[in-house]
């Protein structure tokens, strides 16, 4: 039987109400690629190594990405504001499951708070020196490397972070924001120079058309929490673009740290494995979310608006749905050039593709079709009996995040005045 089903060719073609799901599933799964990850870094590297590569994969992206969403949504600044605002359409941020609080007294002053941590939760129960590991070793540099984005002279201090003392204390962090200008601006970090190199850092993405119903930029008061459903048609198609390529530089950031410790043919293996657990969990959370069919109808929905595959001025793929399912990966594209995920699939490293495949439904598989240096073409065909999960994907769903769900939380209020 010959589908009828309009395979979107990019998250315009999606509803707004869609779009408002959709974006803080992204921001999420987002969140989640350092789950798939860091297990992988733990067996080669260690604790301290994994501890690292996390360090510099953040510290060469979330300052280029940061960005990026203050240009797109208009709420370029050099204040605390502006740095709140980032942090609520970071995945380093997602929100509810990081519940982000803020207070802004001036300025130059403000703190943030953790009223609830998906990421403690997850690294908890490892033990107190993987707690240390993140909230302290990890979150400093990092924290002053987003920061940076905004004001060099930012300085982001802790007043009490886990481990937890006592064990169920909250909010579960507690963080200021300075800004002063004796404060000594961080050393540049060599991976942002590197990876501010990538066509990721600079590519342009869908401009925001002012009309229609919405919100169309976030020039406004800083609010408590986002509803993404208030944002216009044409920002939620800008914000989950923006967040795709968020993951695209986060992973370029990640490959750069990790071929600094091993050879190229092992840090591709290890992001390899990267993406087939987070591939995986995202393709399934996105079915679920967007109430789709585990069929080939909703696969082809969930390969056209799955990150690893967005944007599309980035990623050059084509899904077809006709009597057959086809999806074409072209090689001349900004993230073949920067060696992000897409580049990472070829005729003999299926596994990632096929973890994405079967988050829609286990018992998809994937066969190829063709293979040039142009493109690599796949069918995906409907195999018995259903598959085993992927370990990768497993290891993945040790997270809280896997079944995290959003909840309406009504008006958002403003907590600045404009």
């Amino acid at each position: 039987m010959v589908s009828t089903v309009k395979v979107p060719s990019s998250f315009a073609d999606l509803s707004r109400e869609d779009l408002a799901i959709l974006v803080p599933e992204l921001l999420l799964c987002g969140h989640l690629i350092d789950r798939s990850g860091m297990p992988h870094l733990i067996g080669a590297f260690g604790r301290e190594g994994m501890t690292q590569v996390a360090i510099e994969e953040w510290m060469a992206s979330s300052p280029l990405y940061t960005r990026r969403m203050q240009r797109a949504l208009g709420f370029e600044g050099d204040g605390v504001v502006t740095i709140f605002k980032g942090l609520q359409l970071d995945i380093g941020a997602p929100p509810q499951f990081m519940d982000f609080r803020y207070r802004v007294t001036d300025h130059d002053h403000g703190e943030f708070w953790l009223d609830h941590c998906g990421a403690l939760m997850d690294v908890e129960p490892m033990g107190d020196e993987y707690v240390t590991a993140m909230c302290h070793d990890i979150e400093d540099p990092t924290f002053d490397a987003t920061a940076l984005a905004t004001n060099p002279h930012a300085q982001v201090r802790p007043v009490h972070r886990p481990p937890r003392r006592p064990a169920d204390r909250t909010p579960h962090c507690l963080w200021t924001v300075t800004i002063d200008d004796t404060n000594v601006p961080p050393p540049i970090p060599e991976g942002l120079v590197t990876v501010g190199e990538s066509r990721a850092a600079t590519i342009e993405l869908s401009p925001i058309d002012t009309g229609g119903p919405g919100q169309h930029d976030y020039a406004g008061a800083l609010l408590d929490d986002l509803r993404f459903p208030d944002f216009s048609h044409s920002a939620l198609t800008r914000i989950a673009e923006e967040v795709c390529l968020q993951q695209h530089l986060l992973t370029l950031g990640f490959l750069l740290a990790v071929r600094a410790r091993t050879d190229a043919e092992a840090a591709l293996d290890i992001a390899r494995k990267q993406l087939t657990g987070i591939a995986g969990l995202t393709s399934e959370r996105i079915r679920n979310a967007l109430g789709l069919p585990a069929d080939l109808e909703g696969l082809a929905v969930v390969l056209a608006v799955h990150p690893a595959f967005n944007p599309r001025q980035y990623v050059d793929v084509t899904i077809t749905l006709g009597d057959r399912m086809l999806l074409t990966l072209g090689r001349d594209c900004g993230a073949r050039e920067d060696g992000a995920w897409p580049s990472m699939i070829d005729g003999e490293h299926l596994g990632p593709l096929t973890a994405l495949v079967r988050g829609v439904s286990p018992r998809f598989a994937v066969q190829v079709v063709e293979e040039t240096d142009a493109a690599l073409t796949v069918e995906i065909v409907i195999g018995e009996p259903p598959a085993k999960e992927a370990p990768e994907v497993a290891l993945t769903r040790f997270s809280t995040g896997a079944d995290f769900a959003f909840t309406d939380r009504g008006i958002p209020l403003p907590l600045t005045v404009v």
